[in-house]
């Protein structure tokens, strides 16, 4: 069944919590969501409440897909460019799909969710996002229309001795 997502949803506790759950076991999986495993809520919260003050200041907007249980099961967070000279273009950020509804085509179900919502947002002509190298990510994201546009070599420090890309993906929308 598909997921059922909603573009702007109210910011209830058991949304909170479900994005907080769904954080958590995207990164336990090995996830590049900003963390790395084992996660730890209270680490991850700081970072949903940055989330938040950005949607209050009406810079960010927040996609949230439910499941047939009506359980938070994926999310991507489009967030507008302040800069004068970048506005036609936004940032997707932090997009997951919790592991038990991976493989099901829920990801790309997502993008495509993400890239109406920016369609349908006045003067957004592209979609840019980053990705951690080393897990194949920019191969899904280019299967989903995004080029890859520009590598900055081991800017991402996973631990010690563990350094990746930071791989910039473009999804032109006209």
């Amino acid at each position: 069944m598909p997921l059922t997502f909603t573009l702007d949803p109210a910011i209830t506790p058991a949304l909170r919590d479900g994005i907080l759950d769904l954080w958590t076991d995207v990164t336990d999986a090995g996830g590049a969501v900003g963390f790395v495993a084992p996660a730890n809520r209270e680490e991850i919260r700081p970072e949903l409440v940055r989330h938040f003050a950005q949607m209050a200041e009406g810079r960010t907007r927040l996609l949230v897909g439910h499941d047939e249980a009506g359980e938070v099961a994926a999310t991507a967070f489009l967030t507008r460019n302040t800069h004068r000279l970048m506005t036609h273009w936004l940032w997707l950020y932090t997009v997951m799909v919790h592991p038990r509804h991976q493989g099901r085509g829920y990801g790309r179900d997502l993008l495509a969710a993400a890239a109406d919502a920016a369609r349908a947002m006045e003067g957004i002509e592209a979609v840019r996002l980053t990705c951690r190298g080393g897990l194949g990510l920019e191969r899904f994201y280019g299967s989903c229309g995004y080029k890859e546009v520009g590598r900055v070599p081991d800017a991402i420090r996973v631990a010690p001795g563990d350094d990746r890309d930071d791989i910039v993906m473009l999804l032109p929308l006209r």
